[in-house]
């Protein structure tokens, strides 16, 4: 339909053919008429008798197209002749029909998708793609959209995705069988030793620096009457036997000590899995700290650092998710143009979904051209359709008035040389 641009001109155009085409009906008129009265004298010409004949017919055929393209948009002369005005009455009929030819003849599913596919996407794509520049102006244009993306989600919908996928999702199930579980396995994999190492060498290390408060715990554990050299001597007797005992756990593998550890280790992984006396207390623990404050608030931090993150990492070119985003591109954009496998599949994935978009979508689209006419009031329809088409239709009338002039002219002809 024509814009408001140039909705003007083409009144203008259509305005001026319209004058154009009567005009020359009229000239056919004028000459018919003129040629008459002359011929009504009885002295006119020979040559008269035959533009009389072609001014009729002409004016005959230019009248016969006008009354034909005036009774597609409109009652001729305002007379409601029946099979006249046939835009305005059939406007709907003419939707139905002009959106079915267009959805048979174009906007199918099967033509669609073999224009689709002579185009060769896949490797114009690729050729692209593979250019530096162009990998990283989609990897700006990708990191753009996620920035859009992520400041148009509501951050109270965010958290509440987060306590209910989330951090619900980790309060559901009772903790204490996988926790058992997770450590038995950490357990088998000889994952517990270098904790059980770092713990012992901590301690040993912890026990180095504290010979004056073990000294000074045992002096005031000792009955007042004990004489202070026999404090001192019990105490630096404690702490040394301490350190010694340290030093052994720490360089024996195979300490009591350590095989205690492990032991208890070990029950405490059976316990956390079998014993329902330590799996109400575990669940007594996470009922606390699912009830915390910490947790409590815990969505609105988490989402606040990763949107920010997000976008952080989305706007800079230098981050290593764009960095990454830019390599993968223009990596897959020469696949397509070297690969043919690669090629071949992106061909194959891209007629599958072109097809399935066409199969399923044409119909709405055609669809829009048959909903939208049949929206408009019947002399809107008629207006519009004529503005698009009225210029072409003036040359019908001209030509009904031209080859009926012609046609006059050569019945009239042949007429005379065989009567007269």
């Amino acid at each position: 339909m024509p814009t408001p641009a140039n909705e003007a001109e083409r009144r203008v155009t259509l305005r001026n053919h319209k004058i154009f085409v009567t005009s020359l009906l009229g000239v056919m008129a004028v000459l018919f008429l003129a040629c008459s009265w002359w011929q009504s004298k009885g002295a006119a010409p020979l040559w008269v008798g035959y533009v009389r004949a072609a001014a009729e017919a002409g004016m005959v055929g230019g009248l016969a197209d006008w009354f034909a393209v005036t009774a597609l948009f409109r009652h001729p002369m305002g007379i409601p002749i029946p099979h006249t005005a046939i835009i305005p009455r059939k406007k709907d009929q003419v939707a139905d029909a002009l959106s079915e030819f267009v959805s048979e003849n174009f906007l199918n599913a099967q033509t669609i998708t073999e224009k689709a596919m002579q185009a060769e996407i896949p490797a114009r794509l690729g050729g692209w793609l593979a250019q530096p520049d162009n990998a990283a102006r989609v990897s700006e244009e990708a990191g753009k959209f996620t920035v859009r993306m992520v400041e148009g989600i509501d951050p109270k919908d965010a958290e509440a995705f987060i306590n209910t996928q989330v951090i619900d999702r980790v309060g559901q199930p009772t903790w204490g069988p996988p926790l058992g579980r997770m450590l038995e396995g950490f357990i088998a994999d000889g994952k517990i030793e270098p904790i059980v190492d770092d713990i012992i060498a901590w301690a040993r290390k912890k026990l180095g620096g504290m010979e004056d408060s073990i000294v000074t715990a045992i002096d005031e554990r000792m009955p007042r009457w004990a004489p202070q050299f026999a404090r001192d001597l019990v105490g630096e007797r404690v702490y040394r036997e301490l350190v010694d005992f340290m030093r052994e756990v720490d360089t024996r593998p195979n300490h009591e000590a350590r095989v205690a550890i492990r032991r208890t280790i070990n029950k405490f992984a059976q316990d956390l899995q079998f014993d329902g006396e330590m799996i109400t207390r575990v669940e007594e623990l996470k009922a606390d700290i699912m009830g915390s404050d910490a947790v409590v608030s815990a969505a609105s931090g988490m989402w606040e650092q990763l949107s920010q993150s997000l976008t952080d990492a989305a706007l800079d070119a230098d981050s290593t998710i764009r960095r990454k985003a830019t390599a993968s591109i223009a990596e897959w954009g020469r696949k397509l143009v070297d690969d043919p496998e690669v090629r071949v599949a992106a061909e194959r994935n891209l007629e599958k979904a072109v097809f399935f978009a066409a199969e399923n979508g044409a119909d709405q689209i055609v669809g829009i051209i048959a909903e939208t006419i049949q929206r408009w009031d019947g002399d809107e329809a008629a207006d519009k359709i004529e503005l698009m088409v009225g210029k072409d239709l003036q040359f019908i009338r001209l030509n009904g008035t031209i080859v009926g002039a012609l046609a006059g002219l050569v019945i009239y002809t042949v007429s005379q040389l065989l009567f007269f």
